[in-house]
């Protein structure tokens, strides 16, 4: 007979989760597991809302195991360390981001790719290595191993920060990884969501040009003024389009609806690169004639590994970059869920959990 959520491990945790695919958040009581050698303890304060929380709690993607304590945007205070622990000290802003676990003995591994790991061990709604599962960040308390504890300088506020563990590792990781991270760079951004609008912020902090490339007019004046891209590309404008035919070195496209990459790859100039981030339900259509024609590249990234999302943070303290967020009590949560289905948010949502998940009791 398996034991029920609460009784699994020996520290008593609370948080919300979904029970089934309507995707409905309601408080629930569920237990973590003791603090081992080398395992880090913290308060969650705040946790981000990405939008694979949504697939992910309405099983869009087919591979829920309810119930589900989503969030993998986690920043907190810790509170205990193993006696092996030397990263941190309890006291310390941290953070756990999109992985808690993988084989640490692979290629992937080996290269602090943790993310790329074939074992890699989910922070919620995967099977850890005590054959439990993992729950995420809408929760009181968080416990991992020190590797997956990515740790905050003073300066960041983690509230507007949070967002970085996801957002902000997936937009750094393809500048750096393909070469997009110089000054002089010619950039585009496709969406300006809760993704696209980072990748902005780190685009001009390493000094490129930036454009923001969007099928919505309104998003311009956000674009150019609020977040200092340089330019701005409506998609749906066929002479604007033409006139903006291979001019740039690398796209950035966030977008998670099918659409058309075709213009994109006319955007690039030779040797140029499209890096799909965002992940559609169905398959993309590859058009390889134009691929052909320059020497051009469509590729993909994920997030990124441990080491690289540390340097991502610090990179993110040193130059004040942080999301736009609107913050909501827990109580707020199925709502923000409802806004966000309908892109309604400014540009990430983040659960005020130290305030308001208390009030909630348990």
């Amino acid at each position: 007979m398996s034991k029920a959520p609460e009784e699994q491990h020996p520290v008593k945790a609370f948080g919300w989760a979904a029970k089934d695919s309507s995707g409905l958040l309601s408080p629930f009581k569920f237990s973590r597991r003791a603090t081992g050698d080398k395992d880090v303890r913290f308060k969650v304060l705040y946790c981000g809302i990405c939008h694979s929380d949504l697939h992910k709690i309405k099983n869009e993607w087919g591979s829920s195991k309810y119930p589900i304590v989503p969030g993998h945007e986690i920043v907190g205070e810790v509170t205990e360390v193993g006696n092996e622990v030397k990263k941190v000290k309890v006291g310390d802003k941290v953070g756990v981001g999109c992985v808690v676990g993988a084989c640490h003995s692979c290629e992937n591994c080996n290269n602090d790719l943790e993310i790329y790991c074939p074992q890699t061990i989910r922070t919620y709604n995967g099977i850890y290595h005590d054959g439990t599962i993992t729950y995420g960040g809408f929760s009181d308390n968080m416990v991992a191993n020190e590797r997956y504890i990515l740790r905050f300088p003073e300066n960041l506020p983690l509230d507007a920060s949070a967002p970085l563990l996801c957002a902000g590792i997936t937009l750094y990781s393809p500048l750096k990884y393909y070469g997009l991270a110089e000054p002089g760079k010619h950039i585009g951004i496709v969406g300006l969501g809760g993704l696209g609008h980072v990748g902005v912020k780190f685009a001009k902090a390493f000094g490129a040009k930036v454009t923001v490339i969007s099928t919505s007019t309104n998003k311009k004046d956000e674009a150019l003024e609020h977040l200092g891209a340089d330019s701005f590309l409506h998609s749906r404008d066929q002479e604007q389009m033409q006139a903006a035919q291979g001019t740039f070195d690398g796209i950035l496209d966030t977008v998670s609806a099918v659409h058309s990459i075709m213009p994109l790859i006319g955007l690039l100039k030779s040797h140029g690169k499209l890096v799909m981030l965002g992940a559609p339900a169905e398959p993309l259509e590859l058009p390889v004639f134009p691929l052909l024609m320059g020497r051009k590249m469509v590729a993909g990234s994920f997030t990124g590994g441990l080491k690289e999302t540390q340097e991502m943070i610090d990179f993110a303290a040193k130059h004040n970059i942080t999301a736009d967020i609107e913050l909501i009590p827990i109580d707020n949560l199925n709502k923000a869920m409802e806004r966000l289905a309908k892109g309604d948010v400014r540009y990430r949502f983040v659960i005020d959990i130290g305030n308001s998940l208390a009030s909630t009791n348990h």
